[in-house]
């Protein structure tokens, strides 16, 4: 048997003490398990001595025990289960990203491919926003070159909840913006850059409309396409970097900064032909 771990999975926001690795706990979340759960999702591995979690959790306002939770669920691993439940829902802004061992992406049928270890693009150190901003201006905030050119970038945010938008921001200046900007803020945020205009989501005038209300506002950086389950409408094949053409991958970050896991070098052929 392997050690217990703790294993955050997203979109679903719980956290698994299990002793079945992500291979296995891919598998066994996968259907045809006795309790299985259909869909792609990210499986990350936390840091954790097998006993106790190797973090601590972001404060909640106390209405649960994260932490002794986490412990309890653990010792029931090392008492012969497979699976015990630490954090049922909302575990995605309450683990800290630091916590962060590595990031795997799996497909319905249990499918695992590891994305590479992550890279610090940027941290953040001022912190004053206000959503009058223009996007030159939110780019000099953080200290980054302000794009010769502004393209509207389509995203895919997956946690902690799950949109599709258009925006005139950078990786970079995005992350920022999300979890500082006033009434919309986000503790942390994971999301993905798409190469497709995904039309199978949203009528094209939604896009059209979108893209002219970003080219025509100075200080609109963002505009909403659609609110629903993206990550299973939306192939990995479709996220910029996967084929390597592109910088990109999957993005998480919170108000200290942002980091990239990557797609590895070479994409497992078996992998890449499954469907889901």
């Amino acid at each position: 048997m392997n050690d217990a771990q703790l294993i955050l999975t997203i979109p679903h926001g719980n956290v698994t003490a299990t002793s079945l690795g992500i291979d296995g706990l891919a598998k066994r979340r996968s259907p045809g398990s006795g309790k299985h759960f259909r869909g792609r999702s990210i499986l990350i591995d936390l840091a954790c001595d097998g006993v106790k979690p190797g973090f601590s959790y972001l404060d909640e306002g106390g209405w649960r025990d994260a932490q002794g939770d986490s412990v309890a669920a653990l010792a029931g691993v090392k008492a012969g289960s497979r699976t015990k439940t630490a954090l049922s829902s909302v575990a995605f802004s309450a683990v800290p990203i630091s916590a962060f061992q590595n990031c795997s992406l799996v497909k319905t049928g249990g499918e695992v491919v590891t994305l590479a270890a992550p890279r610090q693009l940027i941290s953040y150190t001022n912190h004053g926003c206000n959503e009058r901003m223009t996007s030159e201006q939110v780019a000099d905030t953080i200290g980054q070159p302000s794009p010769a050119k502004r393209t509207p970038r389509l995203y895919m945010v997956i946690a902690p909840i799950q949109f599709l938008m258009l925006s005139n921001l950078t990786p970079e200046e995005y992350a920022w913006y999300a979890t500082h900007r006033p009434g919309k803020m986000f503790r942390q945020v994971m999301f993905t850059e798409l190469g497709h205009e995904e039309q199978h989501i949203a009528a094209e005038s939604r896009y059209n409309d979108a893209k002219r209300e970003l080219i025509e506002k100075v200080t609109k950086k963002t505009k909403s396409i659609a609110f629903e389950d993206c990550i299973n409408q939306i192939p990995f094949q479709h996220w910029v970097g996967y084929h390597k053409k592109s910088e990109g991958g999957l993005y998480v970050g919170d108000r200290n900064g942002l980091s990239l896991y990557q797609f590895p070098d070479a994409i497992p052929h078996a992998w890449d032909r499954c469907e889901g």
